[in-house]
């Protein structure tokens, strides 16, 4: 049986936030607010990290609520330290360059992000690599930078790099479209192929950007084998 495992941390005062994304000519997202966050529930979110070890994998991704630490980030990467884990950053501007001195496993900039880190304009594939190589000086192991239609381009830090564009297909809703988390499981089927692992994140994020609602494992089969 197929499913998620969940173990939320239940907070005292709040409730988790409803986010609405309109789908029509235009997208639309209308984002709610989230519940208060005090630091016992912050405790808490730690007492449950502290139980990962050697080859679990974390993805940390998205913006820091206005109730938390805008460190929590680095926080949470300096606290696992030393343990083995293989941690994933889909984050933006500081939030992602604060935490490389961790050496993260794997970060997932866009070329828009990545562009406006170093202050460039970069739309092309192959453009794109020299400034993924500048994060992996800075500490990042792995980086994965998304280009909606352009594709995308992974530098591996066993210094391969492997790009190609997105496979063909009508965009209908860019909604829930990730490649990290297409790339974490072919990273764990391929038993660590980088090229495995790419390719899966890819047609991940393209078979949601195809799909009305959420893609399922069947469309990102297809377009795996369509695109082999």
């Amino acid at each position: 049986e197929r499913g998620v495992a969940c173990d939320f941390i239940r907070v005292k005062e709040g409730m988790s936030r409803i986010n609405v994304k309109i789908a029509s000519q235009q997208e639309t997202e209308v984002n709610g607010m989230g519940p208060d966050i005090d630091s016992s529930d912050v405790e808490a979110l730690f007492d449950r990290l502290d139980a990962l070890a050697a080859g679990d994998i974390l993805i940390i991704s998205g913006s820091v609520p206005a109730a938390l630490p805008q460190d929590i980030y680095e926080r949470i990467l300096a606290r696992l330290e030393g343990r083995g884990v293989d941690i994933v950053v889909d984050a933006t501007r500081d939030l992602l360059l604060n935490v490389l001195a961790y050496r993260p496993f794997l970060i997932k900039p866009n070329n828009h992000e990545l562009s406006d880190i170093f202050g460039v304009e970069l739309s092309r594939r192959e453009e794109v690599v020299p400034y993924a190589k500048m994060l992996q000086e800075r500490g990042a192991r792995n980086v994965l930078v998304s280009m909606a239609g352009e594709g995308a381009v992974l530098v591996g830090e066993d210094g391969s790099v492997v790009m190609s564009e997105s496979p063909c297909g009508q965009v209908v809703n860019s909604v829930g479209a990730s490649m990290v988390a297409g790339f974490v499981a072919g990273y764990l089927e391929g038993d660590g192929s980088f090229e495995r692992a790419f390719r899966m994140g890819l047609c991940t994020g393209s078979a949601s950007a195809f799909s009305l609602e959420l893609a399922t494992r069947d469309d990102v089969e297809a377009l795996l084998a369509a695109s082999a």
